[in-house]
């Protein structure tokens, strides 16, 4: 009788353990059916760049695409038209066009282009030529751009976004003058020189880190405060911090576990292994927050986490991959960052990978990779938008290994 009574107590157990169970694999098994597969579209095989970018540069309704010398007419990406002269970069050495963005800089309705060159040289602007067709004009806007990860969006609160990144060894930002956007733009330093800062540093971003609604500025070892006021371009408030050591690339302020606090997403290493979020943890008696990190790919080579493990995280993105409304981080593999030899891995697998965030009880988070494609890897900069107008981001890459779109497509 008594061991009758423990058998039922136990599968009353099991039982209960499973149905617990089932919702928690119902939803993962939706959220691994909802991540969309990827189609290749290889608009060249020719490295020109090491960066790419969507815009509408024909305001025909359609994103296009920006690599190098070339912006190429959506939706198929088969016309191509030049910017500049075309210069083909050699896979063994280096392009001097690292990054592309979009702003209508001068404000006729056109989208320009923005190119950020090779570390520690300029970042120009190309004037779109509209309607009338002919050449796209350069304008040198800052100059020198250091950092490996510098990037340009909306750092203050009023007026046009700003260039971020590090310059002759100061962290700041760069700001054009609306009223005449073709002369060289304003440096506004944050800090003071920094030893060690140069222009091959790794890892640089803006975020409310504090959350008192404006942003400021991350780097490696530490975030710079915002001030109350900028006028006459005070040193903002330091707060070391070692977010990673090597220093990696884009970095990203968001409440990755929803409480309330704005946490940290980077990678570890650009030329080497590892991505993490650090949680922020606010001191109860109002004193300097601490941050605790949460380790997502593994910093040791022979190590995977949930199966998945690469080397080189140079450029990160975050978009929405599934559907689910939070933001999953976006990476892969920069291949042949310094030729076949030199990093960790250089001719592995190019692969782009999606953390998808989950969120638990009690603030509790999990990322879960998902393999997205195989073939083209990263350069230092991924771009995510909704290209085909099926509600999931596309991406755009260009690399040592050609330009090339990634569509979703439904399963």
């Amino acid at each position: 009788m008594k061991s009758t009574r423990s058998f039922v107590v136990a599968l009353t157990r099991v039982l209960l353990l499973a149905l617990a169970l089932a919702p928690i694999a119902e939803v993962a098994a939706a959220n691994a059916a909802a991540t969309p597969a990827y189609k290749k579209l290889t608009l060249s095989k020719e490295f020109y760049s090491e960066g790419a970018a969507f815009a509408d540069f024909n305001k025909n309704g359609q994103l296009d695409v920006v690599s190098g010398p070339y912006w190429y007419e959506g939706p198929d990406f088969t016309k191509r038209h030049e910017l500049f002269t075309p210069f083909v970069f050699d896979p063994l050495k280096y392009s001097d066009n690292f990054f592309a963005f979009t702003h209508d800089f001068n404000a006729d309705g056109w989208p320009d282009v923005l190119v950020l060159g090779f570390p520690g040289v300029d970042a120009s602007w190309y004037q779109n030529p509209g309607v009338k067709g002919g050449p796209w004009r350069r304008y040198v806007a800052a100059l020198p751009v250091d950092n490996e990860s510098p990037t340009f969006g909306q750092l203050l609160a009023k007026g046009p976004p700003s260039i971020v990144c590090m310059s002759a060894g100061r962290i700041g930002y760069f700001t054009l003058e609306p009223k005449d956007p073709a002369r060289p733009w304003t440096f506004h330093a944050v800090s003071p020189v920094m030893a060690g800062w140069q222009r091959f540093t790794h890892g640089l971003g803006f975020g409310d880190v504090n959350g008192d609604g404006l942003n400021d500025i991350l780097e490696k070892d530490g975030w710079w405060e915002q001030p109350a006021s900028l006028a006459g371009d005070p040193v903002w408030k330091r707060h070391p911090f070692s977010f990673a050591a090597k220093g990696g690339a884009q970095m990203y302020v968001m409440d990755v576990n929803n409480d309330g606090a704005p946490d940290v997403i980077t990678s570890k290493a650009a030329h080497g292994y590892g991505l993490s979020w650090f949680e922020q943890v606010r001191a109860t008696d109002g004193g300097e927050s601490r941050f605790k990190e949460h380790v997502i790919l593994s910093e040791k080579p022979e190590e995977k986490i949930a199966g998945a493990q690469f080397s080189q995280l140079h450029a990160v993105v975050l978009s929405d991959v599934d559907g689910d409304g939070l933001p999953d981080i976006v990476t892969g593999k920069r291949w042949w960052a310094h030729g076949p030899s030199g990093d960790a891995d250089p001719s592995g697998t190019p692969v782009l990978y999606a953390f998808l965030l989950r969120r638990g009880p009690n603030h509790s988070v999990s990322y879960e990779p998902r393999l997205l494609e195989d073939t083209t890897g990263i350069g230092t900069q991924l771009i995510a938008a909704d290209v085909n107008g099926d509600g999931r981001p596309d991406f755009v890459v260009g690399n040592k290994r050609g330009t090339a779109v990634l569509l979703s497509q439904k399963k």
